[in-house]
């Protein structure tokens, strides 16, 4: 797979996850398995630079490129990505982002990505 470079479908958007962390890695799996209609793949697959995904913002944040090529990060990320698979995940998407909720949920997502090394599944790789 060394060379290869993912591509988006026009109308479909990436949630792009840090390989070298198991949490991280974990993570990108458990959601793939709930079907979004977002792509799930690791950074290292992808051409940063062509998406338009700052890379070191990328190490601390994860980032969705959406369809139309903008960008969320961190906890909207995961609530976008969520919001689009089938129920009950897209309730949760959808708590994760309601204006009441979301401040909570940016502070637990960097608290989880500050602490994703000490998590199950975290080794010193997920430090930041």
């Amino acid at each position: 797979m060394a060379g290869m470079r993912i591509t988006l479908p026009p109308s479909r958007g990436v949630l792009l996850y840090d390989a070298d962390c198991g949490f991280c890695t974990r993570a990108a799996l458990f959601l793939a398995a709930r079907r979004p209609l977002v792509a799930v793949r690791p950074m290292a697959a992808a051409d940063l630079d062509a998406l338009g995904v700052d890379a070191v913002r990328a190490r601390r944040e994860i980032p969705l490129v959406r369809g139309d090529g903008t960008l969320a990060w961190g906890a909207r990320a995961i609530g976008e990505a969520l919001a689009c698979c089938p129920a009950p995940w897209r309730w949760a998407g959808r708590v994760i982002l309601a204006p009441v909720a979301f401040p909570l949920s940016a502070r637990v997502y960097a608290w989880v990505s500050e602490h994703r090394g000490d998590l199950p599944g975290g080794t010193g790789a997920c430090q930041v």
